[in-house]
């Protein structure tokens, strides 16, 4: 597992800016398996020092646990967002921060700048012995090796020459990303009063709360079958499911040429993967049956072209919706 990771080399192949960015895409979705929020504080101390990276783009890893320490410390201490890891256990770091709080009775009020420096020198000593364990590996897998190689021996830390010209151009927009993806997990692993769901409610304000309308349209225009598997919907005891062929998650709307009734285990296991390619070919082909027969075409379709759903796929792709899905048929 690349979280046990002690070395990690640096790949050295070129990477576009297109290929740099999805591979943050990834990184920064849940495509990326995250127990903690130790990828995105990583990424976030990253960001904090690109200035300081030396001629040889290398940072040390007292710089890194440096803006390690002060993002927990901010937000366990001064902010009482004590848990930041899925399950029982809490992160690493969190306990060593507690700890160290209690050890020195330093007050909940005292943001991480007003420690004196010897102890943020010890704490950061502390983190630091965290982060070899469970921190650089894992981001590092992630990224599959192309953004920086790492030395727990030598705390030896390189960035990527054009990774770091990336993160430059685009700061404010990584900056701004990892702060919404990070806040979105504190949120999920932290209950009320701490946080109120904001970013939930922000997220899911234009996803409709049914796709009853568009079942029935379907239903009256088209035989009730699963649309990836064959499997005919009018004898299963399970009720008629719509799901999005190309994921709500990427889309963020309802249009009617891009939803399709399901069997409930398709659109369990397809979830927000893509369809194989020869799928998009099927629902071309019913879009275009839908078009002549619905009367509320004009409504419903409107603006609707093949190529758009063309894109729509094939964007996707390249924001990070990469896992391809296979329907079990028949």
């Amino acid at each position: 597992m690349s979280h046990k990771l002690k070395v990690g080399e640096l790949k050295e192949d070129y990477l576009t800016d297109e290929e740099i960015w999805r591979i943050f895409t990834v990184v920064l979705s849940t495509k990326s398996v995250k127990s903690s929020t130790y990828k995105y504080a990583l990424i976030k101390s990253i960001i904090e020092n690109l200035y300081q990276i030396d001629d040889n783009h290398q940072l040390t890893y007292n710089q890194l646990a440096y803006g390690f320490a002060k993002i927990y410390w901010n937000l366990v201490v001064h902010h009482d967002l004590e848990n930041q890891n899925r399950g029982d256990r809490n992160a690493k770091a969190v306990t060593v921060i507690l700890e160290f709080q209690k050890k020195h009775a330093i007050p909940n009020e005292f943001s991480y700048d007003k420690i004196n420096d010897q102890l943020q020198l010890k704490l950061v000593s502390k983190i630091k012995t965290v982060m070899k364990t469970n921190v650089f590996g894992a981001l590092y897998g992630d990224t599959g090796g192309q953004f920086y190689a790492f030395d727990h021996s030598r705390e030896y830390f390189k960035i990527k020459k054009n990774v770091h010209q990336f993160m430059m151009k685009y700061q404010l927009l990584l900056v701004n990303l990892t702060n919404y993806h990070m806040a979105k997990m504190i949120e999920e692993l932290n209950e009320v009063p701490s946080i109120n769901y904001l970013l939930e409610k922000v997220e899911t304000v234009a996803k409709r709360s049914s796709l009853k309308p568009f079942e029935r349209v379907l239903l009256h225009y088209f035989e009730a079958s699963c649309f990836y598997c064959g499997k005919d919907l009018s004898k299963q005891k399970q009720p008629t499911e719509v799901d999005h062929f190309i994921p709500w998650s990427f889309v963020q709307s309802d249009q009617i040429w891009n939803l399709v009734l399901s069997c409930r285990h398709c659109n369990n296991t397809k979830r927000d993967k893509l369809p194989e390619r020869e799928y998009l070919n099927f629902i071309i082909d019913r879009n275009k049956v839908l078009k002549e027969k619905v009367i509320e075409s004009q409504s419903l379709l409107e603006n609707y072209k093949d190529k758009k759903i063309i894109m729509l796929y094939d964007y996707s792709i390249k924001n990070g919706f990469d896992e391809i899905w296979v329907p079990r048929r028949g």
